[in-house]
């Protein structure tokens, strides 16, 4: 079965995705003969103008209820319209995985670019953080409408890197001119330092960084404080060292770790004893990840008083 590129634009209502979606489809450099659906997850106040397409075979199909965004409807739809490329303005209040659940498999994510109103984003990542979270954690750039010079970049650029460092950021002022953040995201601790030492603070972020950018830390030494998981699960001669981790709001609260190789220096440790760990990381598989992942070899490990209570759940920001 040939595969279909899917061009997944995210936002909340009035966010700037139909404006986005009808420029694109206006310009002819979109146009490569595909048969194209246009899939419209929500009812905005601005409509589509087909007529203004220099895309040939648009087909435009409205899913507003969340119930019939299912795997049947989506397969239902690419068959009618023999659909080689799908554009999906998806609605900002239903969960991604939502959607991921319901691709034939035949779909294949192509691009996907989150749209935001910069009046309002700041409200809404304070009112519905889950749902902005999740509009954000996979995307591949995030773009601030209706941006304006008093507005300050910091503080959107800050909530996008707490949720990824991969997305480009790009603010549209007023009147179309668009700027890149240039924005360097210095790490908090020393990569190049002979053991990095990760403040408690900063544990989230280095879980994170190391998830995402592993060849960064190939062979580098790390010293950080983390709570351990003991069970018959985990290989023998392994431990996992992790913290509870927020990634978006208390409901998504979870234990996340690494496969620490204690090498017989943790004989006696048991689950929720607290560790100083010094490890250098390689990569592997490994059980705890069902697949690859950063192996920890123990250098020192060290039982050590829990961090205060208020302190426990590692965060963001």
């Amino acid at each position: 079965m040939q595969d279909v590129n899917v061009f997944l634009f995210l936002g909340f209502l009035e966010s700037g995705k139909t404006k986005f979606i009808q420029e694109t489809l206006e310009d002819p450099r979109m146009e490569n003969g595909e048969r194209t659906l246009l899939l419209v997850c929500e009812e905005g106040e601005e409509e589509y103008e087909p007529k203004k397409f220099a895309v040939k075979n648009v087909a435009i199909e409205r899913i507003e209820d969340r119930e019939h965004l299912n795997e049947y409807t989506l397969n239902y739809l690419t068959k009618k319209y023999r659909a080689e490329r799908v554009v999906v303005e998806y609605n900002g209040t239903w969960m991604l995985q939502d959607f991921f659940d319901a691709m034939p498999e035949s779909w294949v994510i192509n691009q996907m670019m989150t749209f935001a109103d910069a009046n309002t984003f700041l409200s809404h990542n304070r009112n519905m953080r889950q749902l902005v979270y999740d509009k954000i954690y996979m995307t591949q750039m995030v773009v601030f409408n209706r941006f304006k010079g008093e507005m300050s970049k910091e503080q959107f650029h800050k909530i996008v890197r707490g949720i990824t460092r991969r997305a480009d950021i790009v603010y549209e002022y007023i009147g179309g001119k668009a700027e890149f953040d240039d924005t360097v995201d210095p790490m908090p601790y020393d990569m190049d330092a002979p053991v990095i030492e990760i403040e408690d603070r900063d544990f989230a972020l280095f879980y994170r960084d190391l998830s995402e950018n592993p060849s960064a830390y190939a062979g580098k030494t790390v010293r950080f404080k983390g709570m351990a998981a003991v069970s018959k699960k985990v290989p023998q001669g392994f431990i996992v060292i992790g913290r509870y981790i927020m990634t978006c709001c208390e409901a998504d609260i979870a234990y996340d770790g690494f496969a620490l190789k204690t090498d017989g220096k943790a004989t006696d440790v048991k689950t929720k004893d607290w560790l100083n760990v010094t490890a250098k990381i390689s990569f592997g598989y490994n059980a705890v990840y069902r697949g690859e992942g950063p192996i920890l070899e123990a250098i020192e490990i060290e039982k050590c008083d829990p961090l205060p209570a208020d302190e426990i759940v590692a965060t963001f920001y």
